[in-house]
């Protein structure tokens, strides 16, 4: 028993230690460019699945293992592991900390929710929206950890009130009312203290624990005790399964719709960002996948499943009542006076806009304004002024001039005193480098780079070209089959490995097997990319997951029986989406020319 409880506390030390050892006859037997490239591959995937090493460190392998086996050139690794796309990344993080420090997006979460209503079926499709709209410009991460907050805290005061009313109609003689109706920002006790932290200090608000469902029962139970009613039993057991279902479905909601609304941008989630880069590097002549052309093939596919993932949890947990959910001019319950009142006296405390938040707004515009009007596809863009530069300008570009204002603009303007005289503040921009280094997500960065050295790699060696000819015989297979597996595969290994390492794995795999069978690789890339983000199944699967699970109103069977129907339902929306609107906007049934023309025995059955 002590050598396997030896073995399971050095279990990650063994896999760094054996994983290399039992792959070395691969080069050592075969003594080839593409068995070396190979076994780099299997090493640094095996690590990004298991996590044995950091993320980042195991993308770092191929910068000394591909030197070592001759492959390429220590300065041509390195080239790989700074691109286009980590310019992006730094423009994007830019704005991200400049909304985060100046609390503006906790204005557009509360004012979505009350354009949709205290009802509580609306009240969470409002919290879905604002959720899915803020992780499209920011990371999934910080749009689950901006807004769980507020939910927690509407959650909490719909349970108080319901439970007084509740109290009241058992007992009009010693029934109590909720003077006070404050929002307690809570946090799970499994929440960080590192995220702590960092809420305090660009946010600008304390996390502190209060009331859970637990002591909201025991006061119930009291109150029951105490009226010693023989039918409280069963109407207590009946309203400790609404209150679960009211705090489960605002926890999903909040956790899926945060991934969901990052499908809609390249820049709302690094899957998208490292899809793009990937795709445009492998592909130069095609400049068909932009901001703009993204945005216009994910927003149906946002939208749809944003919608039907709504329905999916509130009939799961609530049942979908859509007598009461339509009926108009009804009395407002006391649940939803409460989360009425709640919203908006936490709106008010904000005060109007201030300053920094309406130069964040006006530079968040512009940026989204640029992006989608640099080559709209329909009309000449801007980066049609540079005729002599066409293809010099990109995303990254605009972010990146964007991003720097935002080091540049005085976060403070003068203002005058009682006598007519201007105050004058020591000068301090928007946002400080280290605001921004706190929200750099410098992981990702090198982990993407670490992808990119291995696609070069594999491009290099010739391992890629190898895989392709092995690929070959699936064209006799049915396109939409191939579409669907692929789909399938990705969204299974997404679940226990990080999707940025998911999508760097697969993109190397999937662009030669799309030229293989002779298709266009848009038909099996895009659906590929969006299937990464389906993480849905468990706490672990992404980090938006792990941050509304810590609240501890979910158990995990609660959230693989839910992300079992968000996974069905995204993967079924992806497939109808290929098949249908995205084939025109990229004509996707033509094999392009910016595609290298593999000869093929075998044609793919459409």
């Amino acid at each position: 028993m002590k050598i396997l409880s030896y073995l399971l506390v050095y279990r990650r030390f063994l896999l760094i230690v054996l994983t290399p050892l039992l792959l070395l006859p691969l080069p050592l037997i075969i003594k080839t460019k593409e068995a070396e490239c190979a076994y780099t591959l299997f090493i640094v995937a095996i690590f990004w699945l298991t996590e044995a090493l950091p993320l980042a460190v195991s993308a770092l392998l191929p910068a000394f293992m591909f030197p070592l086996f001759g492959i390429m050139e220590s300065k041509e690794v390195a080239s790989a592991y700074f691109k286009d796309f980590h310019l992006l990344l730094i423009g994007v993080i830019c704005l991200a900390t400049s909304i985060e420090k100046w609390n503006f997006h906790k204005r557009v979460a509360l004012r979505m929710v009350m354009l949709v209503g205290v009802n509580p079926a609306w009240l969470t499709l409002g919290f879905m929206v604002s959720c899915a709209f803020l992780s499209m410009w920011l990371s999934n991460t910080s749009a689950a950890a901006m807004v769980m907050p507020i939910v927690e805290a509407v959650a909490q005061q719909i349970i108080r009130a319901e439970a007084e009313a509740d109290a009241l109609e058992m007992s009009c003689s010693n029934g109590s009312i909720n003077p006070a109706l404050e929002l307690d920002e809570n946090v799970g006790a499994g929440e960080s203290s590192d995220w702590k932290e960092k809420e305090k200090k660009l946010n600008g608000y304390d996390n502190n624990v209060s009331s859970t469902v637990c002591t909201i029962e025991k006061e119930n139970e009291k109150e029951k005790e105490q009226q010693n009613l023989p039918p409280a039993e069963t109407g207590k057991k009946s309203r400790e399964d609404k209150y679960s279902g009211i705090f489960k479905v605002m926890c999903l909601c909040v956790a899926y719709s945060a991934t969901i609304g990052g499908l809609t941008t390249i820049t709302g989630t690094s899957t998208n960002l490292i899809f793009a880069e990937h795709f445009n590097t492998r592909y130069p002549a095609c400049q068909c996948i932009n901001f703009g052309s993204w945005f216009i093939l994910s927003i149906p596919i946002t939208v749809i499943i944003l919608l039907l993932s709504w329905v999916w949890l509130q009939w799961l947990f609530l049942g979908f009542d859509f007598k009461n959910m339509f009926k108009c001019g009804k009395k407002k319950t006391a649940r939803e006076e409460a989360s009425a009142q709640v919203i908006q006296e936490e709106y008010k405390k904000l005060g109007p806009m201030s300053y920094p938040e309406i130069v964040t707004l006006v530079l968040f515009i512009l940026m989204t304004l640029l992006w989608f009007t640099r080559e709209p596809g329909f009309i000449p863009g801007w980066s049609s002024l540079f005729p002599k530069y066409k293809g010099y300008a990109t995303d990254s570009t605009t972010a990146l001039v964007i991003g720097l204002l935002f080091f540049i603009i005085p976060a403070k303007t003068l203002s005058r005193t009682s006598n007519g005289e201007n105050t004058v503040f020591g000068y301090s921009p928007l946002i400080t480098w280290k605001e921004f280094q706190s929200c750099m997500p410098w992981e990702i960065a090198i982990l993407v780079g670490g992808g990119f050295a291995l696609a070069d790699g594999c491009e290099v060696s010739k391992l890629s070209e190898w895989v392709a000819s092995k690929l070959t015989p699936l064209g006799s297979l049915p396109l939409w089959l191939v579409i669907l597996i692929s789909c399938l595969i990705v969204t299974s290994v997404t679940e226990v490995a990080s999707n940025p390492a998911t999508i760097t794995i697969f993109l190397p795999i999937l662009s030669p097997l799309a030229e293989a069978i002779h298709v266009n690789p848009l038909f099996i890339l895009i659906p590929a990319t969006l299937c990464t983000s389906f993480a849905f199944l468990l706490p672990v699967a992404n980090p938006a997951n792990a941050i509304v699970f810590s609240y501890g109103h979910l158990t995990v069977m609660d959230m693989v029986k839910a992300g079992l129907g968000i996974n069905i339902i995204g993967v079924a929306v992806v497939m109808l989406a290929i098949m249908t609107w995205i084939v025109p906007i990229f004509d996707l049934y033509t094999y392009p020319s910016w595609a290298p023309n593999i000869p093929s025995a075998n044609s793919t059955g459409l």
